[in-house]
């Protein structure tokens, strides 16, 4: 999705878009990363989270919440919050689950209230994405969404791509509006 959401973001002249992930932590005590990833997208830093013209922040979708990595990078955040680094930015969240109704919106809504808190200005999907209407699996006025199946059998539909890169395009489209 990420990608996706990249790829529409890109077809906007102007923004690049930069794919980056949070590290894991563990349920029993601190976990350590090396500072880079084995595989997968780099670690984000506070300074580019700082320097984004725009945010999409996506989360697998657990027990109707983020994920406990995504939250424990947030909370790091409170310097940005007392500067007032990411007043003003667009933000939009996306998020994955499992089952149909493993709780898409209330991930999408966990995610925007630290975005809140940093005034961030939230942008939704608007339903002119006739997608909303069709789409049988993911996909919210609140951000994109897809579901993936218990074991991720399940293949990005169609509705669910578009919806993906139309957040990208709205997205880096209201960033450009805002610079």
């Amino acid at each position: 999705m990420a990608r996706l959401i990249g790829r529409g973001v890109e077809e906007i002249e102007g923004i690049e878009a930069v794919i980056r992930t949070v590290p894991t932590v563990s349920p029993v005590c601190e976990a350590t990363e090396e500072a880079i990833p084995a595989d997968g997208d780099p670690y984000v830093t506070l300074d580019e989270l700082k320097n984004c013209a725009g945010l999409a922040i996506g989360s697998p979708t657990h027990f109707g919440n983020m994920a406990a990595s995504l939250k424990y990078f947030l909370d790091t955040t409170s310097g940005l919050w007392l500067e007032g680094a990411l007043s003003g930015k667009p933000a939009m969240p996306f998020t994955s689950t499992s089952s149909l109704h493993g709780g898409q919106e209330t991930t999408l809504t966990s995610m925007m209230l630290p975005l809140f808190h940093h005034g961030m200005l939230l942008c939704g999907l608007p339903y002119e994405n006739k997608e909303l209407l069709e789409t049988r699996s993911g996909g919210t006025p609140y951000g994109p969404s897809r579901h993936t199946g218990i074991k991720g059998e399940v293949a990005i539909s169609p509705e669910e791509k578009q919806l993906c890169l139309s957040a990208g395009r709205r997205l880096a489209t209201l960033a450009v509006k805002l610079a």
